[in-house]
């Protein structure tokens, strides 16, 4: 598995896999041609937001997303993470947790952050565990907070600091 940047042949999968996502993933999808922008500065910090893709087996999969405070209204050394994996035939198989733990050691290893945070519904069980496993703690449930349809959802939020990232024993250790 491997994070990398977009490709603008990748465009059909990427918008397949958003018109698909869960609405408390991603409530819309956006236009095409914002698509089509945000791949074409793939790989880069662009407006406070940096997108990659998910491959597997020459595939891509989903994508990752890390947002710093810059027009995200976040402290400075804070970032948040997102995630979504496109077909439900490639959950469960450790790729969002390889994922996250990747896109992680390389915010903390280039000094981007001293925080990476992450939140979820509370009723997502698959991506609360993708955390846990990925050595981010719970830290508390935002009522609430997310609009879905005619209502809010409460998200559950996680986040590991640079110095308890590096006191964790690596993936190859456990």
């Amino acid at each position: 598995m491997a994070i990398r940047r977009f490709r603008l042949t990748d465009e059909p999968a990427v918008w397949a896999g958003l018109v698909a996502a869960d609405p408390a993933a991603s409530p819309r999808p956006p236009q095409r041609h914002r698509l089509r922008d945000r791949l074409r500065r793939s790989g880069e910090f662009d407006g406070g937001s940096l997108n990659l893709g998910i491959e597997t087996d020459g595939r891509l999969i989903g994508d990752v997303q890390v947002r710093e405070g810059i027009g995200q209204r976040l402290p400075p050394g804070v970032v948040e993470l997102g995630i979504q994996l496109y077909q439900g035939d490639q959950r469960g198989k450790g790729y969002g947790t390889e994922a996250i733990r990747l896109l992680t050691a390389w915010i903390f290893d280039n000094e981007v952050a001293e925080r990476v945070q992450a939140s979820t519904t509370t009723h997502n069980t698959a991506m609360r565990r993708v955390l846990e496993k990925a050595g981010f703690t719970f830290e508390g449930v935002m009522r609430g907070f997310m609009p879905v349809g005619e209502h809010r959802e409460d998200f559950a939020l996680y986040a590991v600091t640079k110095d308890e990232w590096r006191r964790q024993p690596r993936p190859t250790d456990r």
